[in-house]
């Protein structure tokens, strides 16, 4: 049964078939071939069940979040104040893609609308001061990837949602590794350019009064992250509550910046509805797959499986975790998702793990498939951004960035506490 599942979803895939219509078809094919009971009956009531969720109403609003935030103007001044910070260090303006990055992660909560924002602020200086396109284009991509990391994540509470975990605990997993990641990052640039100058451009120097100067344009940014992550973290509001007091802090830049009209409003909202259309969609779908999977043993199936294997906890893992890697190659990142965790994530925890690590775990993870070819999205986002060159430029330039993301899972599976910690702290 294992077998022929995983045979029908990658036959499912290879023919291009939508994800979401992917999950319906290949739950009704394992209903169909190995229950004894008619499950297809239960897919309304399934499907109601899934998306008849207070939860659920935090991921548009989030998605319109990011919308504003992109079209307001804010990415624009948080990158001319990170750049008078950080442009002295090897490797110049790739710190300030990193660290711009870092700040619009800690509110947009996509890694999509993250390097799309970055890439149209920081290619044109990039291009001024005749910066290696591959290095600084893969810095943008891959500071993208910490739009699903650093709370508040899209990702995280569609995780959450899959696996029944507490959507605050994950959001204070996900903080410090999130920022561990971009000092990686940042100190991983360092290193490169200082081996090979030619990789980055010229220092900038700048005088103390500009750069206090310049921390004020931080402010907004940094005041709406607290507003919208601390009031989770301090009980006093749920993701969603958490979220639409986002959307009105993100109305209240807007009109600040004076980018508020009603052409940016329904570009938003257009927006939003794209983007929520296409995720909620594919988490129902996995919903039922999910259930079918229960209901007719294979989810019981794989864990004896692996119970009878003779492996460890800690090879399983292993051997999860280069699952991950390896369809990361090929699937986009809610896709990998939703389509693994109602398999693998029962497994995990049957092992003893916890499942707040994993699903940090898993997010560290599905970020490397945003920059592997040939599927990483984050790549073609920035080159779309760039319209010039080669693809080939950005996959390049964004490796190192791949090996650095590697050093963060080593560190992540030897020291559990990086993630456990705050959760703990916190209550």
């Amino acid at each position: 049964m294992i077998i022929a599942s995983i045979m029908t979803l990658l036959a499912l895939l290879v023919l291009s078939v939508p994800v979401a219509a992917t999950l319906i078809i290949l739950a009704i094919t394992i209903d169909y071939f190995f229950s004894p009971f008619p499950l297809y009956l239960a897919f309304g009531d399934v499907l109601w069940s899934a998306s008849d969720s207070f939860l659920l109403i935090a991921i548009p609003l989030f998605v319109l979040l990011g919308e504003l935030l992109v079209r307001s103007g804010v990415a624009k001044n948080t990158y001319v104040a990170l750049e008078s910070w950080l442009s002295w260090l090897p490797g110049g303006l790739l710190h300030a893609n990193i660290g711009t990055a870092t700040f619009f992660s800690a509110t947009s909560g996509s890694s999509v609308a993250t390097s799309a924002t970055v890439g149209t602020v920081a290619l044109p200086q990039g291009k001024l001061l005749g910066y290696d396109s591959r290095l600084f284009t893969g810095s943008i991509a891959a500071g993208g990837t910490l739009g699903i990391m650093i709370p508040p994540s899209i990702n995280l509470i569609v995780y959450g949602f899959i696996t029944e975990t507490s959507i605050p605990k994950l959001f204070a997993a996900s903080l410090i590794p999130g920022l561990m990641l971009a000092i990686i990052f940042v100190i991983g640039t360092a290193i490169i350019c200082s081996l090979l100058p030619s990789l980055g451009g010229p220092k900038r120097r700048h005088t103390w009064s500009e750069r206090f100067k310049g921390l004020i344009e931080l402010l907004p940014v940094l005041s709406l992250f607290i507003i919208v992550v601390g009031s989770i973290y301090a009980g006093w509001a749920t993701p969603t509550e958490a979220a639409a007091i986002g959307v009105a802090g993100a109305l209240l830049l807007a009109a600040l910046y004076r980018t508020l009209t009603i052409d940016m409003l329904i570009e938003a909202i257009e927006g939003t509805m794209k983007t929520t259309g296409m995720i909620m969609l594919i988490i129902v779908a996995s919903y039922f797959l999910n259930f079918v999977l229960a209901s007719s043993g294979v989810t019981r199936e794989i864990s004896s499986f692996i119970n009878t294997s003779g492996m460890d906890a800690f090879n399983t893992l292993l051997l999860i975790i280069a699952l991950y890697i390896v369809l990361g190659f090929f699937l986009e990142t809610l896709s990998l998702m939703v389509i693994t965790l109602p398999i693998v994530a029962p497994v995990i925890i049957s092992l003893g793990y916890d499942p707040i690590w994993f699903g940090v775990l898993v997010i560290l993870l599905i970020e490397m498939a945003l920059i592997t070819p040939p599927v990483g999205l984050n790549l073609y986002v920035v080159q779309g951004v760039r319209r010039e060159g080669s693809l080939n430029d950005v996959m390049v330039g964004a490796l190192p960035y791949v090996l650095m993301m590697v050093v963060m899972g080593i560190l992540l599976v030897a020291f559990p506490d990086i993630a456990l910690f705050l959760p703990r702290a916190l209550g």
